[in-house]
């Protein structure tokens, strides 16, 4: 993907092709809204007017950014976990051996495809924790593109936790499905503050 354009990558994401597919889509609204945190916090260093919060906006920068380009790696990875899994089924299953290989490839893959999209969410929840704490200190001229990025993570987090979920729905590993599940579920915070910037956004703009 970091090679790519944006319009071929969204071809094949409209494809047939099962992958890339919403594990990706999911972390590349990460990525958008890691980068509109980014953009405010460019839109608002060197502003005389915002000169208290320079610090703060200059160390939300860097994290942006660097989890900006967290989340893009992230859309490669869930393509190639998502590839894993539809190979694994292809392996061949005539005898007892290879049913059992099988299926322990499956449920390999399984594990990564869902490990993936959790990584998706946590980060998600990073650039949504940044997205709160730049929004009283940003420039009022985009105080709207806080509100954007707060909602694209938020998406981010319910598409990747959706792809956490249907691969948890065929794993056979009791453990590591309720591990998983128990970390997905810490992000539910996340998306509920992504909200409430939203409402905070809509609240300064009607001011």
């Amino acid at each position: 993907m970091l090679d790519q354009a944006v319009g071929s990558w969204l071809d094949d994401l409209a494809s047939s092709a099962p992958a890339p597919g919403g594990g990706a889509g999911a972390a590349m609204n990460a990525a958008v809204g890691a980068s509109l945190v980014a953009m405010v916090c460019n839109l608002t260093i060197g502003k005389p007017r915002y000169a208290a919060h320079e610090e703060l906006m200059t160390e939300a920068l860097a994290q942006a950014t660097g989890l900006r380009d967290r989340a893009l790696r992230l859309v490669g990875e869930d393509a190639a976990a998502f590839g894993a899994v539809a190979a694994a089924y292809q392996l061949p299953k005539g005898t007892e051996d290879e049913k059992a290989a099988r299926t322990q490839a499956i449920q390999a893959a399984l594990g990564e495809a869902a490990a993936v999209p959790l990584r998706i969410a946590a980060t998600a929840a990073e650039i949504t924790d940044v997205a709160g704490r730049i929004l009283a200190g940003a420039n009022v001229n985009v105080i709207s593109d806080v509100g954007v990025a707060a909602a694209s993570a938020r998406a981010a987090i319910e598409g990747a936790a959706l792809n956490v979920e249907v691969n948890l729905a065929a794993m056979n590993d009791e453990a590591a499905r309720t591990a998983i599940g128990e970390e997905l579920r810490r992000y539910a915070g996340s998306a509920a503050a992504a909200d409430q910037i939203v409402a905070a956004v809509r609240e300064r703009i009607s001011r």
